[in-house]
């Protein structure tokens, strides 16, 4: 059973507000990461406590202070936009599916991820550290 709107809302607002576009649906899935000509930062955001402490204040920080920022930002909810996330994991392939993470994809292809493992229990400084440097290094 979903979790209510009235929780996750503010969730789904904590990377809406900052420029990430959500994605919905298989065809949203589709026309932003299947087709973009530049680099597309995809987050699989969770309702679960490393998401909330970890990972969603560190993609904020990161892209504050990244002099380099992805042509677009692009968020799915797991457990809540099932078919969006399904697509989009299909674009994570060779990555087992893990909430959260985010990924970097360049012509459609993963050319950096940041797994659960390495988001669960850490600082959100040391995260947003290691984005930033994949923004740096990809986002040309």
């Amino acid at each position: 059973m979903p979790y209510p709107d009235f929780l996750t809302e503010p969730m789904r607002e904590e990377l809406t507000r900052i420029g990430f576009r959500e994605l919905k649906t298989a065809a949203d899935v589709d026309q932003v990461v299947g087709k973009s000509d530049g680099v597309v930062m995809v987050v699989v955001n969770s309702v679960c406590g490393c998401a909330a402490g970890v990972a969603r204040p560190a993609v904020g920080a990161a892209l504050r202070a990244a002099v380099r920022r992805p042509a677009r930002l692009a968020t799915v909810f797991a457990g809540l936009d099932v078919e969006a996330t399904a697509r989009a994991r299909e674009h994570l392939a060779g990555y087992p599916p893990s909430s959260p993470c985010m990924a970097l994809l360049k012509g459609g292809r993963v050319v950096w991820m940041l797994e659960r493992a390495r988001i669960l229990g850490r600082d959100p400084r040391d995260v947003a550290a290691d984005i930033v440097a994949a923004l740096e290094e990809w986002c040309r």
